[in-house]
């Protein structure tokens, strides 16, 4: 029973992997049966990750017709941002006194690296350095109950991310605000970090809204 359990814990990193990189498109149907063959278990724990990723609101599980990888509904992710847009922004305040100074380093690596990057060939790159600043923060503010929050709420704008690819053609929209939190953290300044964190969303959201909305 452990070994299941470690075994759909891996499977369910896996599947979760695949949805946020768009492996799996919005709507499709996975088949428990050939999971369980491709992983060489039985369905039984297919059936527990499928419950894992519904409670991520990454998987819809539908009677009599499957498990179906959920859509991407522009309503719901207006609701996510509203949430994230003041979470990320406390955590942020958070960090700004219980960050080290190795995190600070770690920050400073990152926007380093987006700065240096070609949006058109770098995007990948770009959105994983973008949620590894993220984490960082979370991990910073020190309160178990919002990282994991958080985490789960970016789980939705992480694909987001992958599903809008076309529509971003500048690294500035990541180092502009990600640049000026990073600021923010070093010199102290609780209320401007707050308010770029909240600025990095809302340049994101904007940009949605006009290419896609």
């Amino acid at each position: 029973m452990g070994d299941n359990k470690m075994q759909a814990e891996e499977i369910y990193e896996i599947l979760k992997d695949r949805i946020i990189h768009l492996h799996y498109e919005p709507g499709q149907v996975l088949n428990e049966i050939d999971l369980a063959d491709e992983f060489g278990i039985s369905r039984t724990p297919i059936r527990r990750v499928f419950q894992m990723l519904m409670s991520d609101k990454l998987l819809n599980i539908i009677p009599r017709f499957g498990a179906q990888v959920a859509p991407m509904d522009f309503r719901k992710m207006k609701s996510v941002f509203e949430v994230t847009r003041e979470l990320d922004a406390f955590a942020t305040k958070l960090a700004v006194d219980r960050i080290s100074d190795e995190n600070i380093a770690e920050l400073e690596e990152i926007l380093d690296r987006l700065n240096n990057y070609d949006i058109p060939t770098d995007y990948q790159k770009a959105i994983d350095d973008d949620e590894k600043f993220h984490e960082i923060i979370y991990s910073s503010c020190d309160n178990p109950w919002l990282e994991e929050i958080l985490t789960r709420l970016h789980y939705q704008t992480e694909r987001l991310w992958h599903y809008a690819e076309n529509y971003f053609d500048e690294v500035e929209l990541f180092t502009d605000t990600l640049g000026k939190i990073l600021d923010s953290i070093k010199s102290g300044n609780v209320d401007d970090a707050e308010r770029y964190t909240r600025e990095h969303i809302d340049q994101f959201v904007m940009k949605i809204k006009k290419e896609m909305l």
